[in-house]
């Protein structure tokens, strides 16, 4: 049996909320934190500027409940490993990662905008870059087996780690796909031995 149905008056609730978080992550990605009163955010909501103070008490507030939204950047190591192929494992996970970026290109740009100037959005990127670094890590050995060199996994994926969120940081400036294959491919050959030339 489901939740309960919610009154109509929980649903303009939920409404005016989602917009007043809409326009908000529109606003502060356009013009950035600082510079975006409340005042625009409820005129581009459609709502009053005390509705705005009602739901989010501070401004900050409404920019935690945005990071809040974030959507989860974890894939399924499972369903991207090509065994005994690390660039190609790579290729799938970084498809992966762009695609969840591309759900929400504007949060996304926000995040990278304001994490210079508050604590809780510099540690939402921490965490996402974390994430993904755990992601690569996982992937490489999973792809290569016993054949990868353990000892380079983890500065390789905290490598990797960074390129992506760099993409990540510059996507919405950007009209070229840029899919990094030159890097993964790179990194899969130095993480893979090498045959030892006969002596």
């Amino acid at each position: 049996m489901g939740p309960p149905p919610c009154s109509m008056e929980e649903r303009v609730e939920d409404s005016a909320k989602e917009r007043i978080l809409a326009a908000a992550e529109e606003l502060f990605a356009d013009s950035g934190f600082d510079a975006t009163p409340t005042s625009r955010i409820a005129e581009r909501a459609g709502v009053p500027k005390g509705l705005v103070h009602y739901y989010f008490n501070r401004k900050k507030d409404l920019l935690a409940a945005l990071v809040a939204r974030l959507p989860d950047s974890t894939v399924d190591h499972r369903r991207v490993v090509v065994a005994g192929d690390i660039a190609e494992s790579l290729r799938r996970l970084v498809a992966a990662l762009d695609a969840r970026l591309n759900a929400s290109p504007l949060l996304s740009h926000l995040l990278w905008r304001e994490a210079d100037t508050h604590s809780a959005v510099r540690d939402a990127v921490q965490a996402r870059y974390d994430n993904v670094a755990a992601q690569i890590e996982q992937v490489i050995l999973a792809a290569g087996g016993a054949a990868v060199a353990i000892k380079d996994v983890e500065a390789a994926a905290a490598l990797l780690a960074l390129a992506v969120s760099y993409r990540h940081s510059v996507a919405r400036h950007s009209d070229e796909d840029d899919p990094i294959d030159r890097e993964l491919t790179f990194v899969a050959s130095a993480l893979m031995p090498r045959a030892r030339p006969a002596q």
